[in-house]
């Protein structure tokens, strides 16, 4: 197995973890801190950033196409009848999360080609 396609199966993985972490109904979402909830939405959205960009999605593709499904999701949330609320602030996680992800993947391309050098 390729470099590549190592990313992009783990994106893909993490593509179905999100979708059953933002879709499960209310009844299966365990209650917690508050503030977990949002530190979940950016971990995982990060995830997103970092297993995208090693699947080898271009930059802005992906920063746009995460930040349009984390204001999706939370829409979908809202009019699903999977008993849940969508959420502004988690929208707003999820973008950080995505920016989180995208600037550690800069700082280890940056470390990488240093050490190349």
């Amino acid at each position: 197995m390729t470099h590549r396609q190592a990313g992009r199966a783990a994106f893909a993985a993490v593509v179905v973890v999100s979708l059953v972490v933002l879709f499960t109904p209310a009844s299966g979402v365990p209650s917690g801190i508050p503030v977990s909830d949002k530190v979940i939405h950016a971990w995982l959205f990060a995830a997103l950033a970092v297993t995208g960009r090693l699947a080898g999605l271009p930059w802005l593709v992906l920063l746009l196409g995460l930040v349009a499904y984390a204001g999706i999701s939370e829409i979908l949330q809202t009019v699903l009848p999977i008993s849940r609320d969508g959420d502004v602030r988690d929208a707003l996680a999820d973008s950080l999360g995505v920016l989180v992800g995208l600037g550690l993947v800069v700082l280890v391309e940056r470390r990488n080609r240093r050490v190349e050098a």
